[in-house]
């Protein structure tokens, strides 16, 4: 197990510097709180030694600066030996989760964890890429190919070093008693952790059409703009319709769960760990569950969203323009994200990614910074066949039965013969499900299969982009996930580019299963470069949080999606940046860590003149009185954020016909509003035939509701919002659940207060415990980029025994920032770790 040193000074300096005030917190910084002290503070416990290591695989000398945050600054000679370092650097960072990350991708963990894997391997195996791998590799960049190949031959170096020292080994190798394998090219282009969309949404919504009919589904839902045609085709049979027809799909997308068996027993839990650690569990997630049907919080599981926005020079107080991003995915222990800065002939770019791909995703590079965030584009469908009664595997199309493609496998099983598997495949794409005693089958079409459908990938032409037209080319390459990427440079100029693989369907909305006889096809792709998009926009700023950003009259609606996020976090920003004023980089650090909540504002003065029941009446005035700031420290947001919560779980039944539930459980706040605002009739029981009696009594009960759980929830009336019995965040492992009290604290991180909550700009999520929202943020002035700063919770590092793996934790708890340093002179002032890779022989 590896033990690695921190010099003084380092852990001194681990503390964060800036702190954004989240228009929450008094005292806002100034950028001099960054640009001032800290070289001559940290030059004052003298230079750090450089330790050097014989890499065989290189072309010449890498020196690697690891700074006090944990960044890593790679200097490298050639572009091979660049990404050789990348790849080295973040395996010896991250080595367990580039284990975890190349099993699912290839379809091996099985091979480890038994014949309960089978359905994940069988699904990763199913979706793999199998088309032209050195097509795939360059069509990320014209010098793609030897990029991956250099950068999975510095991960195999590392991985060949723990073949000769198993001590480098994280304890996760121990636990689980496996080694790391080495990685090959197909490995990093994996789709099996990108953002995918929408396919279980599709098929919920044609469940919940053949339940309720279309009208009813329409009427609860939130599509725009424009209204969809979600009919079932008369050819499909909506009562065969059912969830596990996607089994498979889920199974490969899914998070390993380990199990005690797994691990070597002296690390298991004891009994009263279990116990412990599923009460601690059941606490932190009991409200969500009733909140929400099972298996509603999927799009909060996987914590899409997100937030950035460009503000051009002419509106800012240093007339350079500024880019600021968070992406919102799954918070855990170690993080997703991962910082880096490449220096080599043709690249000086610095940001964050995921650590197992090349690159950088969100950035800069000197000339421009550019973020992104989810754009809604469509590129699954469901297909539904009739296959021959006689011959399963063929299926009926275009007047004739067509017989299915099959590729049989072999999926390694620990403890057990390898399972024989037998992969089928339609013109449209893989079969995920047989329904024999009908003959029918069921396969889905993704534009992510194509050539290009590696996540975030394309980056790599970004990193070099030196203007907007460069940038808008390289967007054109970047295929998966759908996203809005925005744009500012060192000119002042900014833009946004939404980007993603989009099918064109001529004739149905993609929302709902359709036959795959051949009368629903996709008519080819829209070039990307013709999605919406915007330069140097008149009002001088622009901001995407997910929101709903197609234009009116868009020529190419019929290849864009119909599903948006609610618009609160994105007007709340509009309105901030909307201001008139000419901004700092210590507003947009403010700003990314706003807690006013809009559905708040909106929500609160309807208690106005309602009739509450005794002891409501207080709560309502604390209510009226408050700034609608999630703060931890607030009170009110105790009792807002209780209310707003039985307002969702209480407006379901009433809405959603029990049949439908299960497929149309979570409603869209901005809809919850708009009732509350014009009460419909369904209001009217509830008020003696009255919708708008029957809403003040809904109001009035809910109140009551979330009054009484703040009381059992605190057991008095000593209510604060960021406590552990509420808002905070505790960080999971992949094995917490597995393991001794000992070995899990020192695996997980946590708790700590939080504030907050899914609607607002700091992003943290509807549940007790923040597993979602923004654990990597990036802001930066462009033409100042030393004052760049950046948070990424828990810290770089991954093996749990590392300094680095938990010490941005706090800071970002507190909403932070840290300093991101470009220069060679600001990163070398600031030091705590000096590699040298040399070549072997």
């Amino acid at each position: 197990m590896r033990v690695r040193s921190v010099t003084l000074f380092a852990l001194i300096l681990l503390l964060p510097v800036l702190r954004g005030s989240g228009g929450h917190l008094p005292g806002a910084p100034t950028i001099d709180d960054l640009r001032g002290g800290l070289p001559d503070r940290v030059a004052a416990f003298g230079p750090v030694d450089t330790e050097t290591l014989r890499v065989p695989g290189l072309e010449a000398g890498v020196e690697i600066l690891k700074d006090l945050w944990g960044v890593s600054h790679i200097y490298a000679e050639t572009e091979h030996d660049l990404f050789f370092a990348q790849g080295y650097s973040a395996a010896r960072d991250r080595l367990f989760q580039f284990e975890l990350w190349r099993r699912q991708a290839t379809g091996t963990v099985s091979e480890i964890l038994g014949p309960r894997e089978l359905e994940r391997d069988r699904g990763a195996r199913l979706f793999r890429f199998r088309g032209d791998l050195e097509a795939e590799l360059n069509h990320y960049h014209p010098r793609g190919a030897e990029i991956i190949r250099a950068f999975t031959d510095g991960i195999n170096a590392y991985i060949a070093e723990t073949e000769r020292d198993p001590g480098l080994l994280p304890v996760e190798f121990e636990m689980l008693g496996i080694r790391p394998q080495p990685w090959t090219p197909d490995v990093v282009i994996s789709r099996h952790q990108g953002l995918l969309m929408n396919i279980g949404q599709e098929l919920d919504l044609g469940i919940a059409v053949a339940e309720v009919g279309a009208e009813k589904v329409k009427e609860v839902s939130y599509f725009h703009p424009g209204e969809p045609d979600i009919d079932l085709d008369p050819a499909i049979d909506g009562s065969l319709l059912r969830r596990e027809i996607l089994d498979v799909y889920r199974a490969f997308r899914g998070s390993i769960r380990f199990q005690p068996e797994d691990i070597e027993p002296r690390f298991r839990a004891t009994a009263s760990d279990a116990e412990a650690f599923a009460l601690q569990t059941l606490e932190e997630e009991a409200r969500e569950a009733a909140a929400y049907e099972a298996g509603r919080l999927e799009a909060e599981r996987m914590g899409t969203g997100s937030n950035n926005w460009v503000v051009a020079g002419s509106r800012t107080l240093s007339g350079h323009a500024l880019m600021a991003n968070d992406p919102h995915r799954v918070q855990a222990a170690p993080s997703l994200r991962y910082l880096v800065h490449l220096v080599g002939p043709g690249w000086n770019v610095i940001g964050g990614g995921e650590p197992v791909l090349p690159g950088i995703s969100i950035g800069h590079n000197g000339y421009g910074a550019w973020g992104l965030t989810v754009f809604q584009t469509d590129a699954e469908d469901l297909y539904v066949y009739r296959t021959h009664p006689d011959d399963p595997d063929r299926y009926w199309y275009g007047g004739d039965w067509e017989a299915m493609r099959i590729i049989d496998d072999e999926i390694p099983v620990e403890g057990g013969a390898a399972e024989q598997v037998r992969h089928r495949y339609t013109r449209h794409g893989p079969v995920v499900y047989e329904d024999r005693n009908n003959d029918l089958a069921y396969a889905v079409r993704a534009g992510w299969m194509e050539i290009g459908g590696a996540p975030y990938l394309a980056s790599l032409r970004m990193n070099q982009a030196k203007t907007w037209e460069e940038f808008r080319d390289a967007c054109n390459y970047s295929n998966i996930p759908g996203e809005n990427m925005v744009w500012a440079d060192v000119e002042g100029n900014i833009g946004w580019q939404s980007v993603g693989i989009a099918p064109i369907r001529r004739n149905w909305s993609g929302l709902v299963p359709v036959p795959g006889d051949g009368r629903y096809e996709w008519d080819g792709y829209l070039e990307i470069r013709h999605k919406p998009h915007v330069f140097n926009p008149e009002k001088g700023f622009w901001s995407t949080a997910n929101q709903n950003l197609v234009p009116p009259g868009y020529e190419h609606r019929d290849a864009v999606g119909w599903s948006w996020s609610d618009p609160f976090r994105s007007a709340r920003i509009d309105e901030v940046l909307a201001s008139g004023k000419r901004f700092t980089m210590a507003e947009m650090m403010q700003l990314a860590t706003d807690y006013v909540s809009l559905p708040a504002r909106s929500l609160v003065p309807m208690l106005r003149g309602v009739d509450l029941p005794r002891g409501a009446e207080a709560a309502r005035g604390e209510l009226l009185d408050w700034d609608f700031a999630l703060a931890p420290e607030s009170r009110e947001a105790a009792i807002y954020v209780s209310w707003e919560r039985e307002l969702q779980r209480q407006m379901v039944p009433l809405v959603v016909p029990a049949e439908a539930r299960a497929s149309l459980g979570r409603l869209s706040m901005k809809k919850i509003i708009d009732w509350l605002g014009s009460p419909p009739a369904w209001f009217a029981p509830l008020g003696d035939g009255d919708p708008v009696a029957g809403r003040d009594a809904f109001l009035a009960r809910t109140l009551a509701d979330a009054l009484e759980g703040l009381e059992d929830r605190f057991g008095g009336d000593s209510w604060r919002y960021g406590d552990v019995r509420f808002k905070h965040a505790r960080f999971r492992h992949p094995l917490s659940g597995i393991v001794n009290a000992e070995m899990r604290a020192r695996l997980e991180v946590g708790p700590l207060p939080r504030g907050g909550n899914g609607f607002t700009v700091n992003q943290t999520g509807g549940g007790d415990n923040q597993t979602s929202g923004p654990s990597f943020r990036i802001i930066a002035e462009a033409g100042d980029w030393d004052t760049a700063v950046f948070t990424n919770t828990p810290g770089q590092g991954g093996d749990p025994d590392d300094p680095m793996y938990r010490n941005l934790f706090e800071g970002w708890a507190k909403d932070r920032f840290f300093p991101l340093y470009y220069s060679r002179e600001k990163v070398e002032a600031a030091v705590a770790d000096r590699l040298m890779l040399t070549p072997n022989g």
